[in-house]
């Protein structure tokens, strides 16, 4: 028998790449890409890249409430996954919302903003990765196709 805090992420990708937006105190911060594995006791490394460094983060996956929270040295990270499935081009977006808090060493350090990240698999593909609530039937937000631009190379850099 397999224990529960020990087996792998049945929502999430055990590796991904995730196109990344934030803004701090209303203002747009960067665009960048979001290097995430999960690891088989939920817990997350990896690395976020908003201006060319890769930047390491850890943190952990909450499967039962699809919660994540992961820091890097600059800032804190919590969020909510929603799931999107797009039927008509056999895709399922990922998309990860919720808030930041910049930390020491930052300029901006005690701000707080707001994060966006997406990454999508092929519908047939996402068999393994089974949800415990329905997708959305609605459309996405504007951030799955904003930052899929940024996965994709189509972005302005």
């Amino acid at each position: 028998m397999v224990d529960a805090s020990q087996s792998i992420s049945k929502v999430l990708p055990p590796f991904s790449i995730w196109g990344v937006y934030a803004s701090v105190a209303g203002r747009p911060v960067v665009w960048g890409k979001l290097v995430m594995r999960v690891l088989p006791d939920q817990r997350v490394q990896g690395t976020i890249q908003f201006r060319g460094t890769p930047i390491p983060i850890e943190g952990s996956w909450n499967e039962s409430a699809q919660q994540i929270v992961f820091h890097s040295p600059y800032a804190a990270y919590s969020g909510h996954l929603t799931i999107y499935d797009d039927v008509q081009i056999q895709l399922r977006h990922l998309v990860l919302t919720g808030r930041l808090r910049m930390l020491p060493p930052s300029l901006q350090a005690g701000e707080y903003g707001t994060w966006v990240a997406t990454t999508d698999i092929n519908l047939p593909e996402h068999s393994g990765y089974v949800t415990s609530q329905p997708s959305s039937t609605s459309l996405p937000p504007v951030g799955v196709f904003v930052t899929s631009n940024i996965l994709y190379g189509n972005s302005r850099r």
